[in-house]
């Protein structure tokens, strides 16, 4: 089989990119290890910055997101008990808009389905040969059959633990890590969200974050030990919590219910350069990783996909300065992510070694936001998405 862009990963951002190369007459393949119901079936975030939501109309796939997704003109941060929004309409004109991962995920494969695109699941040893030649070719095993994908170009959009960005040699890949010594209890229920927009708390006890998917599905947060047993957890447990961290009036309002998903996810900052090598393209998570404080994960590999379908596009029109700038053009948007993510969980988490005089310091920080617009407007820039 041949084709002229394999991507190896089915998750959003292999979907999306097929969707904008086949509506651009560039014919494309996708590998995906998981099942199709599984790929659906993972949790994920659900902010979409401006860029992120223009680039999903191009791709025709936004009509169900604009008719259900919720628009967020604001957050809310919180310390010491009392919290003060930040209006992203008043300063920038922008908003956010929160339509769940799952649902976008969905609405894409739908798309595939209508242009019949190639998705191919349940593949097994995916490997990459040849990334350095002009004749690169994918193998595979599917049903214990052993098949091979030649193709132009391989993009990897196969995640952090994925083959991708370990087809790079050691001696050309940098990688540039923190590990961040807690994680986020994250609890899904059928109940409606503790505010109208999220919440971010800085509190003593550890940060806490109110969000939401739907008007009657919310998602909530607290900062744990990273290694804390799940079990430890019950539900009065987590809504217990959660009440102490976030300010009374919304503590007071909160409706609880039973949980529908929860689960531990650990934080850490992560890039890997170059993001293309020879006929390989890293995308997404196979190449960065941000906590998720600054809402970027899913957006930044969204930015990715905006370079290199473009890339790609200009290639097969005859010009290459596009695919050849892409890393440098992608690891630039990455970078001011890393530290945009990197600045909001470090201003509203509690480190291990954290002192009484840093905890100050963050709430310092805070309350300088709290009463300047020039500090609002950066973070409303920054939040609300930075341009391609």
């Amino acid at each position: 089989m041949r084709t002229q862009v394999c991507i190896i990963g089915g998750g959003p951002s292999g979907l999306l990119l097929s969707q904008l190369l086949h509506l651009n007459g560039i014919d494309t393949v996708v590998l995906e290890r998981r099942s199709r119901e599984y790929v659906l079936s993972r949790i994920r975030a659900g902010v979409l910055e401006q860029g992120g939501i223009d680039l999903l109309h191009n791709a025709q796939v936004g009509a169900r997101m604009d008719a259900e997704g919720l628009v967020h003109e604001g957050i809310f941060l919180t310390a010491q008990n009392r919290d003060f929004r930040i209006d992203f309409k008043a300063l920038i004109d922008k908003q956010v808009m929160v339509y769940g991962q799952t649902e976008l995920t969905a609405d894409l494969y739908d798309a595939r389905d209508r242009l019949n695109g190639v998705v191919i699941h349940n593949v097994e040893g995916v490997q990459p040969h040849g990334l350095d030649g002009d004749a690169p070719f994918v193998t595979y095993s599917r049903g214990g059959v052993e098949q091979r994908l030649d193709c132009d170009f391989v993009a990897g959009c196969d995640g952090f633990h994925g083959v991708s960005r370990k087809s790079i040699p050691r001696s050309v890949l940098r990688e540039y890590e923190r590990v961040y010594p807690f994680g986020w209890l994250g609890v899904m229920s059928e109940t409606p969200p503790a505010r109208d927009e999220i919440i971010y708390s800085n509190h003593e006890r550890g940060f806490a974050l109110c969000s939401m998917r739907r008007s009657d599905l919310s998602r909530n947060y607290i900062q744990v030990p990273v290694d804390d047993p799940l079990e430890k957890w019950s539900d009065q447990a987590f809504w217990d919590e959660l009440r102490r961290r976030i300010p009374d009036e919304a503590a007071d309002t909160l409706i609880t219910g039973p949980s529908i998903e929860k689960s531990i996810a650990p934080l850490r900052s992560f890039v890997a350069e170059p993001m293309r090598w020879g006929r390989l393209f890293l995308v997404g998570d196979a190449a960065h990783i941000v906590p998720p404080t600054g809402a970027k994960g899913l957006n930044l590999a969204f930015s990715d996909v905006h370079y290199l379908y473009h890339g790609l596009v200009q290639h097969y029109g005859g010009d290459d300065h596009g695919i050849m700038e892409y890393s440098a053009r992608a690891l630039a948007r990455v970078w001011t992510s890393e530290r945009f993510s990197w600045s909001m969980t470090t201003m509203l988490h509690r480190f291990p070694e954290q002192s009484t005089f840093d905890q100050r310091m963050q709430e310092s920080e805070l309350a300088y936001l709290e009463c300047s617009d020039a500090a609002q407007t950066a973070l409303a820039e920054n939040y609300t998405g930075l341009p391609y």
